[in-house]
């Protein structure tokens, strides 16, 4: 019998897992492990949400099927969402559809729009299933950079004019997973413009976009007038209202590439929970003081990572978004690699961090820091840190870090 599958031919080893691998099995032995690894949300969702959540769901009826594309009222808060936030005026009926998160939204848009060989625009390094997604599908990845600079457009033409056949859909992620980038309106404009011109489809991953630092609110492609002639975008209940385990996301804008997808999703399944889906209308349509609250906890947690890591002798530079921080690996360890390096802090330090090179080629030399753990497990975090540094012969701050 044949167990040589095409697709799974395509997927190279997932590298992360071999860190959770060993942060479990270090945990099963009873070992202290701050995790700093995944990004999974250490706090609760509002009250308010989870007791909607309990409500519907004590009603006999709302244990049926529920609605692919979404129920009604939860495509309509998402509308509001984009215009109370963006000043985007969006179609509930055309152009929104509910998701299970964002990753499934987008690797089963990849499975509607990609045919075999074509080439995909993806950043290297980027969120795995902005590759992944559409490697599944069949396609050929060309990479691009995350900077969202000129380099990254020279990169784009160079696609145009040297890839064959000619790139059909661009992926991009801003604030970026890994690296924390940010983009601000005038680089959207500019990638619209290139899809116009190009005929290329913009998918644009705005997973983060309530976790912003130093007053600089992240914006949307569809901000700019025309976006929707190209470009999707899609947003995730996970981080913003730590809900990451319900599993809501939305792809919202072209309403082609919202059809395709929606009609994909209704042979795949059924939509959420009801029950969830309506305590997301209560999270998007209630108080929204939440937000606020969790990017003020992230941002304080950024600052206690960075100055307390840098005291340990572990220099990161501080994100501007995101829930992580792209740390390069101290200068007199970078021989290790990133994989290597994550395995010694998990061993030693009992630190779990994700290798860059995870994330692509691109991300060697870099790991990922998930600011996961509250303020006073971080300053251990450094404290463990400096104590394996010192242990390998690097030089370290004198002063007690963390104190």
């Amino acid at each position: 019998m044949q167990d040589d599958f095409y697709r799974i031919k395509r997927l190279p080893p997932y590298v992360i897992a071999e860190v959770n691998a060993m942060r479990a099995a270090a945990r099963a032995r009873g070992d202290d492990i701050i995790d700093l690894g995944m990004g999974n949300p250490d706090l609760p969702p509002p009250p308010h949400v989870i007791a909607k959540l309990a409500e519907v769901a004590a009603k006999p009826d709302a244990h049926g099927y529920s609605a692919s594309k979404g129920i009604a009222g939860l495509r309509r808060a998402q509308s509001a969402y984009y215009e109370r936030r963006f000043g985007v005026d969006v179609d509930p009926e055309t152009e929104v559809v509910v998701t299970l998160g964002s990753k499934e939204g987008l690797a089963n848009l990849a499975q509607a729009i990609t045919a075999p060989g074509d080439v995909v625009l993806a950043p290297n390094p980027s969120y795995p299933i902005h590759t992944f997604g559409f490697i599944i599908a069949g396609a050929t990845i060309r990479s691009v950079p995350t900077t969202p600079d000129e380099k990254y457009f020279e990169a784009l033409e160079r696609a145009v004019r040297f890839t064959v056949p000619r790139p059909s859909v661009l992926v991009m992620g801003y604030p970026s997973n890994p690296t924390a980038e940010v983009a601000d309106l005038a680089f959207y404009e500019r990638v619209v413009a290139f899809a116009k011109k190009h005929n290329i489809w913009v998918l644009s991953d705005l997973a983060y976009s309530e976790i912003y630092f130093d007053g600089q609110p992240t914006p949307s492609i569809l901000q700019v007038p025309g976006a929707k002639d190209v470009a999707i975008e899609f947003t995730s209940m996970s981080k913003t209202y730590s809900m990451a385990g319900w599993r809501i996301g939305f792809a919202v804008g072209n309403k082609t590439l919202i059809s395709a997808l929606t009609r994909v999703k209704s042979y795949l399944d059924y939509g959420a929970f009801t029950p969830i889906q309506a305590a997301a209308v209560a999270a998007l349509n209630g108080p929204q003081d939440i937000v606020q609250q969790n990017r003020e906890l992230y941002h304080r947690r950024r600052d206690v990572m960075v100055e307390a890591f840098g005291r340990a002798g572990w220099d990161i530079p501080p994100p501007r978004a995101s829930m992580f921080a792209w740390a390069p690996l101290p200068p007199a360890l970078a021989h290790l690699g990133s994989l290597e390096f994550s395995k010694q802090l998990l061993t030693e330090a009992g630190v779990a961090v994700a290798p860059g090179v995870g994330y692509g080629e691109d991300g060697e030399g870099f790991v990922r820091i998930a600011l996961v753990e509250n303020e006073q497990r971080l300053r251990q975090a450094a404290r463990n840190i400096r104590k394996y540094l010192q242990s390998m012969g690097v030089n370290t701050p004198s002063a007690n870090a963390g104190s």
